[in-house]
Parts: C-alpha cells; structure tokens; sequence
C-alpha cells in the first residue's frame, strides 16, 4: 500500500526522536536553508526531463522538496511555533480566497482577469493586516525576492508591473527596445575602449539592461528565462563535449585547438 502524506508526516518525527537519526536532530531552520534551495532547483530542472517524456525525474525531486517542507515544519512543531497542518490549513484558506471566481460569486473572464484580482486580493489582504499603513514606502514589487536567481527575479518583476498595466502592448514593441538598449551597450563598450577613464559600470549596467529586455520578450511569449537558458546551457554542454570528443580523436586538446577546428566539430555538432 503506498505511503500517504500523514506516513511521512509520521516518519519525520520519527527521524527527529530521540530514537530516530542524530543527524536529522541536529538540523535547524539555518541548516536546512541551502537544502531547501538545492531541492527546489533540482525540481526546477527536473521539469524539462518531465516534458522531454521522463516525468518519474521530476516525482523524485518533488518528492524530495515535499521532505524538505515538512522537515522545516516539525522544527517548527517541536518549538511551538506551527505544525504542518497550519501550513496546509493556510494555504488552503489562501487559495479559497483568492480564487473569488471559483468558490465564490465572483467572475473571471480570461487568465489576465484572474492575475488583476489576485493582485487587488492580496493588497485588500494587507490592508486588513494593516500592513499597508505600517511603510508608505512599500511597494507592488516588495514581493520580488532581490535573493531569487536575477533572470527569475526580473521575470518576476515585469510579470508584477504587467498586472496592473505597466507593460508593452505586444512583443515586438519589446524588439525595438532591445535593439535600443544593443546600441546603448555598444556605445558604451566604444566608450570605455577608447579611453581607460570610461566608467565600466556602465557597461555592466547596460548589459543588464539587454538581459532585461531579452526576459520581457519571453515573458511575453510565455517563456521562462530560467528555464530557457537551462536548455541552451545543457545544449551547448553537449556540443562542447561533442568538440572535446572530436579533437581527442585526433591527439589534441581545446586549448592547443584552433578556432577553426573547434568551430568545424560545432557544427558537425549542430547537425546531429
């Protein structure tokens, strides 16, 4: 019979017994924190596996991320702060609330619709929390971790600010600018080769500004940058391997290579 949610509930306080694994007693809110992280990013990249017709990568990773939640909530339980049926109990009360248009009366016409109450739910929620009176500094986008990966951040960002209408009307619109921002870049990279003094944060800066528009145009095609340059980092991983693979064939390593033997096996890469 297949284990339930309450069997690993179960489980995990019998890890942190004092019959259980010292290991795991010893873990504390800190120590847990880069797991948590590093789990969450496996089942991020398990995603593509599931997609590429391996979804059993992505039940494993899940799986260990779920272990993670509720390792933090029986820390929680043992000190007297929560229980794991408080944190399901919430966001189960949260959902319900948030979704007016289908446990309620309310009515949502399309996607867009659904994200723009979302948005005027949750500011409603922090009015009645008061939170909105304690910083009239506090901002829309203060939900945005600046700790999140900065490709995922800036996906965040703009998704935020598109919600309540601070977008562009259509995507090739976002073309225009990138191309604005390409020929600022240059500009700036003639600048601080031309003379030593020229400022090279500005040129960082300006090729923030060309990532920037680059993660608005998959945005608005629907495309997380995230995941995207994942792809075309294991795809470039693979034709390197590839170009590794063809010079050892012929006695030589990369870096006594040309540029152009390398770039032939790239693209005897490419075609397979």
């Amino acid at each position: 019979m297949p284990a339930t949610f309450d069997d690993l509930v179960a489980l995990m306080a019998r890890l942190r017994s004092p019959e259980g694994c010292p290991w795991d007693r010893e873990q504390t809110y800190d120590t847990l924190a880069p797991m948590l992280l590093e789990e969450a990013y496996e089942a991020f990249e398990a995603v593509e596996e599931a997609r590429d017709g391996r979804p059993e990568e992505l039940m494993g990773e899940l799986g260990d991320l779920l272990f993670q939640i509720v390792f933090y909530a029986q820390v929680a339980r043992e000190s007297g702060e929560f229980s794991i049926e408080d944190v399901t109990d919430a966001i189960h009360t949260k959902m319900v609330r948030r979704h007016p248009h289908v446990f309620g009366s309310e009515e949502a016409r399309d996607s867009a619709e659904v994200l723009r109450n979302w948005e005027a739910i949750k500011a409603e929620e922090k009015r009645a929390a008061g939170k909105d009176q304690v910083d009239e500094s506090a901002s829309l986008l203060d939900g945005v971790s600046s700790k999140a990966p900065a490709l995922m951040e800036a996906h965040q960002l703009s998704t935020k600010a598109a919600r309540v209408g601070f977008d562009w009307q259509k995507v090739e619109d976002i073309f225009d600018k990138l191309h604005e921002e390409l020929d600022e870049l240059l500009e700036a990279i003639r600048e601080h080769r031309e003379s030593e003094e020229a400022d090279k944060e500005r040129v960082r800066e300006e090729v923030g500004d060309v990532l920037f528009a680059a993660v608005n145009i998959a945005r608005h095609l629907g495309v997380e940058p995230e995941a995207a340059l994942k792809v075309t980092n294991r795809k470039f991983r693979r034709r390197f391997r590839h170009v590794e693979s063809g010079l050892q064939k012929r006695g030589r390593t990369p870096d006594a290579a040309t540029l152009e033997e390398m770039e032939a096996l790239w693209q005897e890469a490419k075609k397979k």
